[in-house]
């Protein structure tokens, strides 16, 4: 089979550092280079292929919604994007959703929202918003503001005003952030992905929720990489037995196509109002398809696996011979080893599994409906690499 990788680098702009793999096709969790290689799929495309590879259900929804109609814009009504809505409000207590088409810019309405809501609640100088130190929430210079790692922040100053940055894990740092600014919102992931896949702690995040009460701010919880299942939960939240204002997702709610969700609770439903908000693709029914098929599956068996298969995970890597810890939650794991993670990641790919890593940690990603034989062989081959190349 031919190889596009020098098309690719003559042609696309040299924004990532791809492994020497070029994937031809998969099925499952397994997955295929131009050579035939078979590999275990442990990254499911950074959290997006729910399902894995080549899903025949979620083909067969994608495909009768495709020869219906592709697109329609906002300015009509569609079914697919009414019955998904209906549907995460129903699975979460939300009241309203905004759609769009990335986890950046679910994140970017979310914050709208929060000033909006603040400046209609509160005035229009709360516009300030705490997240925590190590979070991610996206690449545009709104989010990468909010991003709490100066790493990200390098070259694209002057980023938006207005947000500040709490210890994680520190209710202290936070209300000292609460009680010497005009603040709209604390907005935080529960398990920081691209910080290490760092699960925050539960005592934490109920004092947050507090926190939020007591000085009137939103509490807005980015689920982008953590919802959907990801966690045992169908969002994290649920597991940490809170309530938040707005909560944010996007990767694994399509399966494998590209869309956004802000969700909005009771205190901020009716916050957004005609023409403050807007996306040309936002909703498009065949996303919209998809994601129904994607929430339609992710029930209780479901999520009782994903849970058993992280006590497997967490149980066999912990104390393992070259794995110094392991962290995260459900099926977003984070495994540091004794060797550099860079080598541990290459040695893992020759072996036939396809991981990816996170900081300093090999992170792992896989199909939520991975075969329990097949995540037992990845984690052997983890095992082994750690402990030869300790």
């Amino acid at each position: 089979m031919n190889s596009f990788k020098n098309t690719d680098k003559e042609y696309i702009a040299n924004t990532y550092g791809r492994f020497d793999i070029e994937i031809s096709h998969g099925k499952g969790s397994y997955v295929y280079d131009i050579n035939g290689k078979e590999y275990i799929d442990l990254a499911s495309g950074i959290a997006v292929n729910t399902f894995g590879m080549a899903d025949n259900e979620w083909i067969e929804a994608v495909t009768n919604q495709l020869k219906k109609c592709q697109h329609t814009s906002n300015l009509y009504y569609s079914e697919p994007c009414a019955t998904l809505a209906k549907m995460l409000c129903e699975r979460t207590g939300a009241k309203k959703v905004f759609f769009g088409n990335s986890g950046a810019e679910a994140n970017e309405c979310a914050i709208k929202v929060a000033r909006l809501w603040a400046s209609e609640n509160k005035g229009e100088e709360y516009y300030n918003i705490i997240t925590l130190k190590n979070s991610f929430h996206g690449r545009t210079i709104t989010t990468l503001a909010a991003t709490g790692q100066d790493v990200f922040h390098k070259y694209f100053t002057p980023l938006t005003e207005g947000f500040l940055y709490a210890e994680a894990n520190n209710l202290d740092s936070v209300e000292e952030l609460l009680k010497q600014n005009k603040c709209s919102a604390i907005m935080a992931e529960l398990v920081q992905g691209e910080g290490g896949v760092m699960a925050l702690e539960p005592d934490f995040v109920k004092g947050v929720s507090e926190l939020c009460e007591k000085y009137n701010v939103l509490f807005v919880v980015d689920e982008v990489q953590t919802g959907n299942g990801r966690t045992g939960a169908l969002y994290a939240y649920q597991k940490y037995g809170i309530t938040p204002d707005v909560i944010t997702t996007a990767k694994g709610l399509g399966g494998g196509l590209p869309i956004g969700a802000c969700l909005m609770f009771e205190k901020t439903k009716d916050t957004l109002k005609p023409s403050l908000h807007g996306s040309t693709f936002g909703g498009n029914p065949i996303s919209c398809a998809s994601a129904i098929n994607i929430l339609n599956r992710i029930d209780d068996s479901l999520l009782k696996e994903v849970n058993e298969k992280s006590d497997y995970i967490f149980d066999a890597l912990n104390g393992a011979d070259g794995i110094k810890s392991v962290s995260g939650l459900g099926l977003m794991i984070g495994i540091e080893t004794v060797a550099d993670v860079s080598i541990i990641l290459q040695k893992c790919m020759e072996n036939g599994i396809l991981p990816i890593k996170a900081k300093n940690k090999l992170r792992l990603l896989p199909p939520l409906n991975i075969p329990m034989e097949l995540l037992k062989k990845a984690v052997d081959i983890i095992k082994m690499v750690a402990k030869e190349n300790k």
